[in-house]
């Protein structure tokens, strides 16, 4: 039913979501989708947690640069399909419309940064990056010029886009200009 939520999601959109849509399309009855989550909000929300969540795995090479190249790679692949393109689209404009689905970005959001923030604190105990950095910034600075440009330039974003950010957040964190806030 998730992944019939995202389809529909993608198809439709946040605001023209259904239940009944989600329950044809995953061929269920739709108080089986009922039984399992209060309303569509809530439905919404575990298919995105659980969309992003299998969709950007956190790595453990042993260095934070490798570490982090893969986690921008793996947001590029992510956002760059049909279906990234379509939920960034949803939380980005339905998101100022809609209170519940800019709740869900948020949590989104602040799950993916709780999730990834071992790769920081993993690479400040190793000594690769000042021991003030703030995972969160980093993280937030990392993903910046990859969402800047599928969201507002339209540029192209590839794995040479996911390894520049990385590059620049390096240089960030070595110049000691990412600490908590």
């Amino acid at each position: 039913m998730l992944k019939a939520t995202i389809a529909e999601l993608t198809q439709t959109g946040y605001a023209a979501l259904t239940v009944e849509g989600v329950a044809q399309r995953a061929g269920v009855h739709k108080t089986t989708i009922y039984r399992n989550w209060e309303d569509s909000d809530c439905l919404v929300a575990d298919a995105l947690a659980g969309h992003f969540a299998t969709d950007v795995p956190i790595p453990d090479t042993g260095a934070v640069e490798s570490d982090l190249r893969a986690l921008a790679r793996s947001l590029v692949a992510t956002m760059t399909t049909q279906a990234g393109r379509a939920l960034l689209a949803i939380v980005l404009s339905d998101a100022v419309r809609l209170p519940r689905l800019a709740e869900i970005k948020h949590a989104l959001f602040d799950d993916r940064f709780r999730r990834a923030e071992p790769v920081v604190t993993r690479a400040i105990e190793r000594g690769e990056l000042p021991s003030e950095t703030d995972p969160a910034e980093l993280l937030k600075a990392l993903a910046a010029p990859i969402y800047f440009r599928l969201a507002f330039t339209g540029e192209r974003v590839d794995e040479a886009t996911a390894d520049r950010a990385v590059q620049v957040v390096l240089a960030a964190a070595h110049a000691r200009a990412l600490p908590a806030v």
